[in-house]
């Protein structure tokens, strides 16, 4: 069946290296994780580190200082309205429970500027300074405000407060989504970590090109090969 023997066992020892390799990469020998969680922690980070934007949304919100809104918000989970009953009357906010959801009246830079601090203090991972805030946990905070901002949205586009609204959902995603989904991972810059990114990215091309030379030599070595088929005419 080997029709090239030195193609194919040089297909075979680049197959067998290669699995080598990949079993030491599931193994726990990077700083106690595999590399594929090494290496997702590392973009994480990366990530996280260009996505900082509290400064910019506590500016915008300050904007909506002075702007008084008066909507009902519909939840159904009353867990989730207590959460949200805390955290904003803890802020000022005029709060009654209305059928199935909340009645609330306040200034909604007020409200804006709070979600921001909130936001700020879990992108820096500080989440007991959020739980001892409100007596909540940390995460349950932040998943209020985003259905709160989410909600809102929605409410002030109703009433044709578009601007306000279009600030609502920018904070809702480049505040409250930025706080939760990296909250306990530590920013890094790219210039930072710029050699173990660089080796990462060169390492992943490299080791896929191994491995398509590897299928490329075992199937020269059997005899595989590819040939452009006849043109029939019609």
């Amino acid at each position: 069946m080997v029709r090239h023997r030195k193609q194919f066992t040089f297909g075979v020892v680049l197959s067998l290296s290669f699995f080598v390799i990949l079993g030491v990469m599931f193994q726990p020998y990077f700083g106690g994780e595999n590399a594929f969680h090494a290496a997702d922690r590392l973009f994480s980070q990366i990530s996280k580190g260009s996505s900082y934007f509290m400064k910019e949304m506590a500016e915008k919100s300050a904007a909506a200082k002075g702007n008084i809104v008066e909507v009902k918000l519909s939840v159904d989970s009353q867990l989730l309205q207590a959460n949200m009953e805390r955290i904003l009357s803890t802020h000022g906010v005029t709060i009654r429970r209305e059928g199935d959801g909340l009645h609330i009246k306040g200034d909604l830079g007020t409200i804006l500027a709070a979600a921001v601090v909130d936001s700020d203090d879990m992108y820096y991972n500080r989440g007991e300074v959020v739980r001892q805030r409100y007596g909540v946990d940390e995460r349950q905070v932040l998943f209020a405000w985003w259905k709160m901002l989410s909600l809102l949205n929605k409410e002030l586009a109703s009433q044709k407060q578009f601007s306000w609204a279009k600030l609502v959902k920018e904070i809702q995603k480049r505040a409250v989504e930025v706080g939760y989904n990296f909250y306990g991972i530590e920013p890094k810059s790219a210039s930072e970590k710029a050699g173990i990114l660089t080796f990462a990215l060169i390492f992943y091309v490299l080791y896929t090109v191994w491995w398509g030379y590897a299928i490329l030599m075992l199937f020269d070595g059997i005899g595989l090969e590819m040939k452009a088929g006849a043109k029939k005419e019609v």
